[in-house]
C-alpha cells in the first residue's frame, strides 16, 4: 500500500527588483553606458565635462539629431532608410535664409526683424521639407524604387539645391524672433523652468497613475505599488535634475545688464539668474511625448509597426503600405525642416556645410536607441537617449582633444558595435524586442 503524499501549494517565485519595475534592460544598459561614458569624460577633462554650462551646450547641440532620429525611427521601423536627412536640412534651412533675409521683407514690406517674417519663413521651410518628404515617399511607395536610392539620389541633389539657392553664399545675419529657437538665444528662464518641471513631474505620475487604474479595470497584471512608487520618484529626480543643472548655468552678468536696460530698468546689485529650458530642447521634449503617442495610440502609428513587422501581411490585412510610405517619409520631411530651424537658428546664419553627415549621426542614433534595421522595432526615447550618447561622445573627444578624423573613425565603429550588440540581444531573447 502506497502512502499518500501530501502536495503542498506551489509559492509563487519572488521576482527581483528589476522584473518588478519592469524596465526594459536594453533601455538600462544604454542609460548605464551614457553614465559611464559622462563620468569618463568627466575625470578625462578635469569636471568640466559635467558642469553646467557643458550640459546646457550638450542638449542644444543634440536637439537637431534628436528631431531627426525620431523621425528616422518610423522610417526605419518600415524597413526603408533615408539617406537625405542632412542634405534635405540644408534645403530647408536655405529656404528659410533666403525667405527672410531677400523675399519676405520686400514682399511684406516690413523689416527684417519682424516676428511675422519669423513665422512666415518657418511655415515656408516646414512645408518644403514636407513636400520633399512626400515626393521621396512616392518614389519609393508607388513606383517601388528602393528607398536607399530614391535616398542615396536626394543626398546628392538637396545638397547641391541648397547651394544654388544661395549660390554657395552664408546667408546672415537672421531674424531675431527665428534665433530664439537656437538655444542660448531664447529659454525660458528660472521660474519658468522650474514651473515647467512641477507641471512635468505632475504629468508624468497622473499618467503612471491613469494606466495603472486602466489596467486594474481590464483586470491586467500590474506591478506591485512599492515598484510604481520608485518609478515615480525616480521620474521626478530626472526631471527635477535636469532642470537644476540647466538653471545652474548663470548668464553672464553684461547680458543681464543689457536685458534690464531692455526693460527700461537697472540691474540690481548682486542679482543672478539661470538660462532655464531652452526653447529648442522644449520643442524635442512636446515632440516627443507627440511622437510616442502618435506610435502608440493611433492607427497610423499601429499600421507603421505592423508594416515592419511583416509588409505582406500587413497589405493583405488591407493596410496601404504604398501611402502609408508616402505619409511617413512626408514626416521625415517636417522633421528635417523643424530640425534645419534649430539648427541654423544656434549658428544665427545658413551656412554652405550645415547638416553634413548629419546622415550618419541621426542613423546611428535611431539604431544605438534600439531601432531594429530588420524593421518593426524602434522607440522614440530611444532614439533620443541615442542623439545623446552620440553628442556626448564628439563632445567628450573634442574636450580631450581627439582630431576630428578619429572622432568620426569612433563615431563609426560605435555604429557597427550597436548593430551587434542588437543581433546579440534578439538572439538571447528569442527575437523578441
Amino acid at each position: 500500500m502506497k502512502a499518500a503524499t501530501a502536495h503542498a501549494p506551489a509559492t509563487p517565485k519572488k521576482k527581483s527588483v528589476l522584473a518588478a519595475l519592469e524596465i526594459d534592460t536594453r533601455l538600462l544598459g544604454m542609460i548605464g553606458a551614457f553614465v559611464v561614458l559622462c563620468l569618463a569624460f568627466n575625470f578625462f577633462t578635469d569636471g568640466r565635462f559635467l558642469t553646467p554650462r557643458n550640459i546646457f551646450n550638450l542638449t542644444i547641440q543634440t536637439v537637431s539629431v534628436a528631431i531627426m532620429a525620431t523621425g528616422m525611427v518610423f522610417i526605419i521601423v518600415t524597413r526603408h532608410i533615408d539617406l537625405s536627412v542632412g542634405s534635405l536640412l540644408a534645403t530647408c534651412s536655405a529656404v528659410m535664409a533666403m525667405a527672410q533675409t531677400a523675399i519676405l521683407p520686400d514682399l511684406l514690406g516690413v523689416g527684417l526683424d519682424s516676428p511675422v517674417v519669423a513665422a512666415l519663413a518657418i511655415v515656408v521651410g516646414l512645408v518644403c521639407g514636407t513636400a520633399i518628404g512626400a515626393f521621396q515617399g512616392w518614389l519609393v511607395g508607388y513606383l517601388v524604387i528602393p528607398a536607399f536610392i530614391v535616398t542615396l539620389g536626394g543626398l546628392l541633389v538637396w545638397r547641391n539645391v541648397a547651394w544654388y539657392l544661395t549660390s554657395g553664399q552664408t546667408i546672415g545675419p537672421l531674424n531675431e524672433t527665428y534665433l530664439l529657437f537656437g538655444g542660448i538665444n531664447g529659454t525660458l528662464g528660472e521660474t519658468l523652468s522650474w514651473a515647467f518641471a512641477l507641471v512635468a513631474t505632475v504629468a508624468a505620475l497622473w499618467a503612471l497613475v491613469a494606466s495603472r487604474r486602466n489596467k486594474v479595470a481590464h483586470e491586467m497584471p500590474v506591478k506591485p505599488m512599492w515598484a510604481e512608487s520608485a518609478i515615480g520618484v525616480l521620474i521626478a529626480v530626472a526631471i527635477f535634475g535636469f532642470v537644476a543643472l540647466l538653471v545652474a548655468y548663470e548668464i553672464p552678468s553684461g547680458r543681464l545688464e543689457r536685458i534690464f536696460e531692455a526693460r527700461g530698468e537697472v540691474l540690481p546689485e548682486g542679482y543672478s539668474a539661470g538660462y532655464g529650458i531652452p526653447f529648442s530642447v522644449l520643442a524635442l521634449i512636446v515632440l516627443a511625448v507627440v511622437l510616442t503617442t502618435v506610435a502608440r495610440k493611433t492607427r497610423f502609428g499601429r499600421y507603421v509597426f505592423a508594416t515592419g513587422g511583416n509588409p505582406d501581411a500587413a497589405e493583405l490585412s488591407g493596410i496601404n503600405t504604398r501611402m502609408l510610405t508616402v505619409k511617413v517619409f512626408a514626416l521625415m520631411g517636417f522633421l528635417c525642416a523643424l530640425s534645419a530651424v534649430v539648427a541654423s537658428a544656434r549658428l544665427t546664419n545658413h551656412t554652405n556645410d550645415i547638416g553634413t553627415l548629419d546622415e550618419l549621426r541621426v542613423i546611428a542614433a535611431a539604431v544605438i536607441g534600439g531601432t531594429a534595421l530588420s524593421g518593426g522595432v524602434g522607440t522614440i526615447y530611444g532614439a533620443i537617449l541615442g542623439a545623446l550618447i552620440m553628442q556626448s561622445l564628439q563632445s567628450g573627444m573634442a574636450m580631450v582633444g581627439v582630431d576630428a578624423p578619429f572622432q568620426n573613425i569612433v563615431v563609426g565603429m560605435v555604429l557597427v558595435v550597436a548593430v551587434l550588440v542588437d543581433i546579440l540581444y534578439r538572439k538571447r531573447t528569442g527575437g523578441k524586442a
